[in-house]
């Protein structure tokens, strides 16, 4: 009973963070918003909500722009709105290394230089990159790898330019389609790309991509159309027609709390699966065409980042 009590609070905070992290993101444009809509009524906007949890609930620190090993950050500034995910590698923790704190540096770094107009608003790639690069001159070395992608909404032109590093990634969604989706970056089965600074004397032994390998895409946004940026470990157990189904519910929608209830649902709904072993999960049936027996969910840190567009 006490380990049913526990997890319920420990569920409680991770739906609490989500709804305050929200909040905090999307604060000051709410307070500016009667002077954006009467001087930029034809400027496009996201109205995001973001939710997650983490894989094991027991040693999990939950904070803000963190849920176990992912990270997550918004940011603006002037005609930009920035959002990001990053997904820790956890076979870091054999060695005595938080792999959360990797990711969290990667987005936290992305987000101030957003904040201060450090960055290319045509390229998202070249953020990451410059974080990154931040990351590796950092006076207290950081070790890890991470997966990662950003979005940058341009707000003047309603375009989109997005890059992507490894599994974690995005889906639109435009009147009950699936209009645009991030492409997967694969060494092999289960080895995504991703960003690393190995302990020295390892180099050779880690997998190392470079930020100018990301997957970049760049499209035309319109009012209603549904933003899903999330970590494999939604993608991996969540089938797309779940997620399709959901997204469809706030197309065209501008009520935070709304959006803010589906971001839970799916979050919840891919922890719930995670942990279905009889369940047919994405990640099993890619294992299959990979020649692996599997089935089941695969347990994992799990972020939403939902948002819908509004101009």
């Amino acid at each position: 009973m006490q380990s049913i009590y526990w997890t319920g609070r420990l569920l409680s905070r991770a739906l609490w963070n989500g709804i305050a992290s929200y909040s905090s993101a999307c604060s000051s444009e709410q307070q500016s918003s009667t002077a954006i809509v009467s001087s930029r009524r034809h400027e496009a906007s996201l109205v995001s909500a973001v939710c997650g949890f983490p894989k094991d609930f027991a040693w999990s620190r939950i904070r803000r722009g963190q849920f176990g090993d992912d990270a997550w950050f918004t940011a603006r500034f002037r005609t930009t709105e920035v959002i990001g995910v990053a997904d820790g590698v956890g076979g870091w923790r054999y060695y005595g290394i938080d792999p959360g704190e990797f990711s969290n540096f990667l987005m936290r770094t992305c987000e101030r230089l957003v904040s201060m107009g450090r960055f290319t608003p045509t390229e998202p790639a070249g953020l990451l990159a410059r974080s990154y690069y931040e990351l590796l001159e950092n006076k207290q070395p950081i070790l890890g790898s991470s997966t990662a992608c950003v979005i940058i909404l341009n707000k003047e032109t309603s375009s989109i330019y997005a890059a992507n590093i490894g599994d974690s990634g995005f889906v639109v969604v435009r009147r009950g389609e699936v209009v645009h989706r991030s492409s997967e970056q694969q060494h092999y089965f289960n080895t995504p790309f991703q960003l690393s600074l190995p302990p020295p004397g390892h180099s050779d032994l880690v997998l190392r991509d470079s930020p100018e390998s990301a997957d970049t895409s760049s499209f035309g946004v319109e009012d209603g159309d549904v933003i899903l940026l999330a970590t494999d470990g939604v993608f991996d157990n969540v089938p797309d027609q779940l997620l399709v189904t959901e997204m469809r519910k706030i197309e065209g929608e501008r009520d935070p709390t709304k959006i803010q209830c589906v971001a839970n649902t799916i979050a919840w709904m891919a922890r719930r699966l995670a942990f279905d072993a009889a369940f047919m999960s994405p990640f099993a049936q890619n294992a299959r065409e990979n020649g692996i027996d599997a089935i089941g969910g695969k347990p994992d840190d799990i972020t939403v980042l939902l948002a819908t567009v509004a101009i």
